[in-house]
Parts: structure tokens; C-alpha cells; sequence
């Protein structure tokens, strides 16, 4: 058939692609509000400066994590992971977006003005135009990703604390955030038992395999203990029962852990935690969260009124 014969009203076959409804593409011209009709008003005994911070640093958590997986996109070790890692941070980059608009709904203070005073979507702005010390993630989502091994053993650890976490902040007397948490637990499951399947097939792999995995964990095991400690923040959250002291977690974590642990044949390293305090939680951050960030924010910020 001669492409004459082909009845259509364009003069290109992708001419008619570019009409209609934007909306219809991954990415289209715009984007609502997350929140868009939701009743976002700040329950009684709720100190919305003090849920905004909490809102940060679990949106920070999964914005700069979801990053660091979206690293392994075309680089994982067969087609099939290389799109369950995509999916697992485009989980997470949607808990940050929803997130970082209640911070913004709950204070919108915390939103940074652009010096020329473009309009950004409040999550946008907090995502592409605060500077390192005003993200509040745990260093432990913003450490390099290393090889397989690494990946796998700190996945497993973080989505394991994270999903105990969503589970009790499914509670929470913010209707908001207890409606973010029970939408992430279903998510959250899975990047856990993604992460506990890889960990026993690696550890029960070749020799190469276990040997990867086990200085993998060693080297993520430094930094875990961050996920467990409050912050003057995270007390005061716990406190107005709108979230959850990290702490109260850990017997529960621990326990997943160990039964992974002892099902790969690997034991827990014995390896001192890195620093003291909440570090991350504080703004105080690792010298690879900059790097982190030049490449997130890069065409943000170059051009702050970019439609694509």
C-alpha cells in the first residue's frame, strides 16, 4: 500500500500526535496539586510548623533515595531488575511529591521564593530549590550506590524500618499524612520483599555472589543506626500523635533482619555506627549529597519556568 492511500488529515502521521488532550503523556504540560481537594486542615493539638518539618524529613527521605535508585536505570544487572528498581523510585518519588505538598500545606513558610519570583508548584520548589543544609534525609539514602551488593543490602534495611514506620503512621491524627502512610505501605511491601529475595539468592549464590552481599552490608551497616534516632523533631511529632519516634521501631526492624539475616546464612557485622545524633535530620549531610544534588536540581534551576 502506497502511504498516499492512507486516509489522513495531516500532512505527517505525527502531526496528529501532537494534538488533543497533553495529558495523555508520562509528562505532560502541567501537573496538579497533589492535594487537590483535599481537606488539608491541620487537626487539633497539631502544630503545623512541627508537622511540616516531620513532612520534610520523610519526603526528603524518599526524594533523595528515589534518586540514587534512578541511578541504576540501564545499569542493573538484567532488563527485569533494571525496571523494578525504576518502579521502586518512582514509588518513592510519588510519597516525596505527596509529602512535600502537605509540608507545604501545613507551613508554607518552608517553601523557598525564587530570587525572580517565578510561580513553582510548592513541592517542585522544595524539591529542585532548597540548598543542602534545608534537606532533612537521613545520610543513609545519600551514600553512592555501589555495586549490586550494596544496593540490595541497604534497600532491604531501609524498606524494612520504612514500611514499620508507614504502618504505625497509618494512625496518625493527621488524616493527611494517615491516608500518605497506608498508600506507601502497600508499596513499601514490596520494595521489602524485592530486597529480602535478592539478599537470599545473592547470599546463597556463587561464591562471588555472598562475598558481594556480605561487603555490601558491611558497608551500609555503618550508617544504619541514623534510621533509629530522633530527632528534637520526630519527639515532638510522636508527642501530638501525628507521627512516629523511630525509635519505638527498632525491636520490630530488628527482628526482620535477623530473620533474613538467618535465612541467607549471614550474621549481623559486628561494625561500630558512624557519628552520633540525628546528623542528616539536622541538615548536616555527607559530602555525596552535594554531588547528589548539583545533578538533581540542574535543569530546575537553569531554567525555573520550563514546561515539558
Amino acid at each position: 500500500m502506497d502511504s498516499h492511500d492512507l486516509d489522513l488529515d495531516h500532512d505527517s502521521v505525527y502531526d496528529g500526535l501532537l494534538g488533543g488532550d497533553a495529558s495523555q503523556w508520562a509528562f505532560g504540560t502541567d501537573f496538579e496539586d497533589p492535594l487537590a481537594g483535599v481537606d488539608t486542615t491541620i487537626p487539633a493539638g497539631v502544630d503545623g510548623a512541627v508537622l511540616a518539618a516531620y513532612c520534610l524529613m520523610l519526603g526528603d527521605d524518599a526524594l533523595v533515595y528515589a534518586h540514587r535508585l534512578s541511578e541504576w536505570t540501564s545499569n542493573a544487572p538484567d532488563l527485569e531488575d533494571d525496571i523494578a528498581l525504576a518502579n521502586i523510585s518512582l514509588d518513592l518519588l510519588g510519597q516525596a511529591r505527596l509529602l512535600l505538598a502537605r509540608a507545604a500545606a501545613a507551613d508554607p513558610s518552608v517553601v523557598p521564593v525564587l530570587p525572580d519570583g517565578s510561580p513553582v508548584p510548592p513541592e517542585d520548589a522544595l524539591a529542585f530549590f532548597r540548598d543542602e543544609s534545608a534537606f532533612r534525609n537521613v545520610r543513609y539514602v545519600e551514600a553512592p550506590n555501589g555495586d549490586f551488593g550494596v544496593t540490595i543490602a541497604r534497600l532491604l534495611l531501609f524498606s524494612t524500618h520504612r514500611l514499620a514506620l508507614l504502618q504505625r503512621l497509618a494512625a496518625s491524627v493527621d488524616p493527611v499524612l494517615a491516608a500518605i502512610a497506608a498508600k506507601g505501605v502497600k508499596e513499601v511491601t514490596y520494595h521489602r520483599d524485592y530486597a529480602g529475595r535478592w539478599f537470599v539468592t545473592l547470599a546463597r549464590g556463587t561464591e562471588e555472589s555472598r562475598r558481594r552481599l556480605v561487603a555490601g552490608l558491611a558497608t551500609v551497616w555503618p550508617m544504619y543506626a541514623e534510621l533509629t534516632r530522633c530527632s528534637d523533631v520526630e519527639a515532638r511529632a510522636a508527642e501530638q500523635a501525628f507521627g512516629v519516634d523511630p525509635a519505638t521501631v527498632g525491636d520490630e526492624v530488628d527482628a526482620v533482619v535477623e530473620h533474613v539475616l538467618a535465612t541467607a546464612g549471614i550474621e549481623r557485622p559486628d561494625v561500630p555506627a558512624s557519628g552520633t545524633g540525628p546528623l542528616g535530620r539536622t541538615g548536616r549531610h555527607s559530602e555525596a549529597m552535594g554531588r547528589l544534588l548539583a545533578e538533581m536540581q540542574v535543569v530546575a534551576r537553569a531554567h525555573p519556568l520550563g514546561k515539558w
